[in-house]
């Protein structure tokens, strides 16, 4: 290749490159415009699409719009003619007790004509009756020759004197009943007092007596110069008596639940046979135990047997400890049970709630379980525990309310009140003092003695009835059953009783004939 060629080749590629350039830059230019004028109808065709969608939206939501206008305003004509209708008929009611009330004002202000014409007719009447009774006082006055003031002073007289005999007679009787009373009230309470009080007493219902298999055991129970005599009496805290009565020994103390435990340990030492200190406080530890299960065991099982639960441990132990402690001779733990049984079947029979009642009958006395360290009357004690243990308000008020010492305010404390005495009043529920029994036998034999005509009087069925034997000469068949009547009467009125008394009056003729 020579230079010429070359030269060409350069001169070529000079001029061919700029035109292939300037070409390449005006195709590219062309296609960018052809793209550019390809979106812009692009754009113009969306923008026309959205503002058509956009006059359908608007136009589709005037209608909804209209619809819903047209709906809520029949909605609210129909609501409002409703409401017509009803303040229609209510000024229908309204007009109707209107005329009746009108009718009603008519007629009462006829009834009150009627009534004050009557009224009028009934004091003239009186002025009538006043002066036919001052015509009477006048012609009294002269036919008794006695003034109306002398006359009534001379009544007065009659009836002072009629009333002073009359009071003198209650005053006697009242005596005789109250002194009866408050005998037995005092017994009670010094029972009560005795009980929660361990000073050294000794009573009737503060001792218990064991029996020994034989005199020989005396001497080992009072050991070595009485040293395991001191060492009981030291460790149970009880007296302990060994007097001259054959195979026996007497414990001496006012709280029955150490009297029990120091009753079991000697129990147990007399069975072991090995009677010193050492054992003395071994039984005695074991006695405690078996008392404390006793105790809770008798308080769960009274619950449990009642149906009533929710119990503190400690007023369960409270409950068992009632089983220790007595009123009158009764059992203070079944009295409580038996209270609890006849509140509860008394408010079933009145729809009235049977498990508050059954609890406050349950719990009416638990204040005699406490001891005498703690103050005031079992009554008190018992509603404080009842507090204390967060019992039901009703069961506190029946606690309080069970010896009338404050109002009871619901029917479940006047039920249990009632039961309370229900419970004490049965017969063979409290032991009666002889002495006591056989005065209220005499009254009541004395009593049919008082009438003419009765030989003979016999109380018999411990005071339930009484035989009356008349004279058949001097009483009629006629005035026996007014005989039996007046001795009823004068029972009612003189002696206090449980219960009913019968009175049987009998009359009887004998015809004796002789056959010769």
């Amino acid at each position: 290749m020579n230079l010429l060629t070359i030269l060409y080749c350069v001169i070529g590629m000079v001029i061919f490159c700029p035109l292939c350039f300037f070409w390449g830059m005006n195709k590219r230019k062309k296609d960018a415009e052809a793209k550019i004028g390809s979106a812009e109808e692009e754009a113009r065709r969306i923008l026309n699409d959205a503002l058509k969608k956009s006059e359908n939206a608007t136009k589709e939501a005037i209608v909804e719009a209209k619809n819903e206008i047209f709906k809520l305003r029949t909605e609210t004509e129909k609501e409002l003619k409703e409401r017509r209708t009803d303040v229609q008929k209510q000024e229908n009611r309204l007009q109707k007790k209107e005329e009746a009330l009108d009718q009603k004002t008519a007629t009462l202000e006829k009834r009150e004509e009627q009534i004050n014409n009557k009224l009028q007719e009934v004091e003239q009447k009186l002025q009538e009756v006043e002066l036919i009774k001052n015509k009477q006082i006048e012609n009294l006055e002269k036919i008794s020759g006695l003034s109306t003031q002398k006359a009534k002073e001379y009544l007065l007289s009659l009836l002072d004197q009629e009333l002073v005999h009359e009071k003198a007679i209650k005053i006697n009787e009242y005596k005789q009943e109250l002194k009866e009373e408050s005998e037995n009230i005092a017994k009670n309470i010094i029972s009560q007092a005795i009980q929660r009080y361990s000073a050294d007493q000794v009573a009737e219902n503060t001792v218990s007596a064991i029996v020994l298999p034989n005199d020989d055991m005396k001497g080992r129970i009072i050991g070595r110069e009485g040293r395991n005599i001191r060492a009981i009496e030291k460790v149970v805290g009880v007296d302990l008596i060994i007097d001259d009565t054959p195979e026996s020994i007497t414990i001496s103390c006012t709280d029955p639940v150490k009297r029990e435990i120091a009753r079991l340990t000697m129990e147990k030492l007399i069975n072991d046979g090995r009677i010193h200190p050492g054992r003395i406080e071994e039984m005695f530890y074991k006695a405690t135990k078996d008392i404390e299960y006793e105790i809770k065991y008798a308080g769960e099982s009274a619950a449990l047997n009642l149906g009533i639960s929710g119990f503190s441990s400690s007023l369960i132990k409270l409950l068992g400890k009632l089983k220790y402690r007595t009123s009158y001779g009764q059992n203070v733990l079944i009295h409580s049970i038996e209270v609890a049984n006849l509140a509860g079947l008394l408010a079933a029979e009145m729809g009235e709630d049977v498990a508050i009642a059954k609890r406050a009958g349950l719990l009416h006395d638990i204040g005699k379980a406490l001891s005498h360290e703690m103050e005031g009357s079992h009554v008190q004690l018992g509603a404080d525990v009842a507090k204390k243990y967060k019992e039901p308000e009703e069961v506190v008020h029946a606690i309080e309310a069970h010896h009338g010492d404050i109002e009871p305010r619901t029917v479940i404390a006047c039920l249990v009140q009632a039961a309370d005495a229900i419970s004490a009043a049965r017969p063979g529920a409290r032991k009666e003092n002889v002495e006591h029994f056989i005065k209220r036998i005499e009254k009541l034999e004395n009593i049919a003695y008082s009438f003419k005509g009765v030989d003979k009087a016999f109380a018999i069925h411990a005071g339930r009835e009484i035989r009356v034997i008349v004279n058949s000469e001097s009483v009629s068949d006629e005035k026996m059953v007014l005989l039996a009547r007046d001795i009823a009467k004068q029972i009612e009125s003189t002696l206090r009783y449980p219960g009913r008394i019968k009175v049987n009056v009998v009359r009887e003729n004998n015809a004796v004939e002789y056959a010769n």
